[in-house]
């Protein structure tokens, strides 16, 4: 499941910002991206993510995403980073 691969994960970064960051510098390995957030913003992300080759993965729910995360608060997006 993805949410054990985001806590498995040895680098994240994590929100909308940092995610088309890691993306946009050909950091992301691959993108996580909560369904139940803004449509906008998924859109815009995986728009981003298959222009640059990068793998999505799909999680159902920001609260969780953030909690695998490590974070108190939810998550739309994360990004797995390279090392």
């Amino acid at each position: 499941m993805s949410y054990d691969k985001v806590k498995q994960a040895n680098q994240l970064m994590i929100g909308k910002k940092q995610t088309i960051k890691a993306i946009t510098q050909g950091r992301a390995q691959e993108v996580v991206v909560a369904t139940d957030a803004d449509q906008q913003l998924v859109d815009q992300i995986i728009s981003l993510c298959r222009s640059r080759g990068v793998a999505v993965l799909y999680v159902d729910s920001m609260k969780r995403l953030g909690q695998a995360c490590g974070i108190e608060v939810k998550a739309a997006t994360a990004a797995i980073v390279k090392d």
